[in-house]
């Protein structure tokens, strides 16, 4: 059973999948490559923080942030390793598109690896509609990145 709800970033109970998510951003990606927000940022107005919760376990996260009136971007997805392969990321970004729908978004983009570890990733956000595109909303090229949108 899953449930995914609009949460704070900053409940206690979320320790471990910011510490993981932490981590695996910083894996193989250069320090000035990493876009990720740590969770005070994530508690800023203009964001949506969603949590999935497995079994009533938090084991998911993502976030929308408010780019413009009609452009959302998804933030801080991440699923805990060990409970990878079981539909959940698929779970939470359909959620994450559909709550961007709902908020009135007509566009969300975002911003992934190149590397290999991504690759799962960036896998499941061209499977869902996502298509490659140019830097947005204050970033730059970067040989680390891949930047994807997707219309709603």
């Amino acid at each position: 059973m899953i449930e995914i709800t609009l949460s704070s970033p900053l409940a206690p109970e979320l320790a471990l999948l910011h510490e993981r998510h932490t981590v695996a951003m910083h894996a193989d990606t250069p320090p000035e490559s990493i876009h990720m927000l740590p969770a005070s940022a994530l508690a800023a107005p203009g964001i949506w923080f969603y949590v999935l919760r497995f079994e009533d376990r938090p084991v998911g996260m993502g976030a929308l942030k408010r780019i413009s009136a009609h452009h959302a971007e998804v933030k801080s997805m991440h699923v805990l390793s060990e409970m990878r392969g079981r539909g959940l990321a698929r779970a939470l970004l359909l959620h994450l598109v559909a709550e961007a729908r709902r908020l009135g978004f007509d566009r969300v983009s975002l911003e992934t690896g190149s590397q290999d570890s991504f690759g799962p990733a960036r896998a499941l956000y061209l499977a869902e509609g996502f298509v490659e595109c140019g830097p947005f909303e204050g970033y730059r090229h970067d040989p680390n990145s891949v930047f994807m949108t997707r219309a709603l």
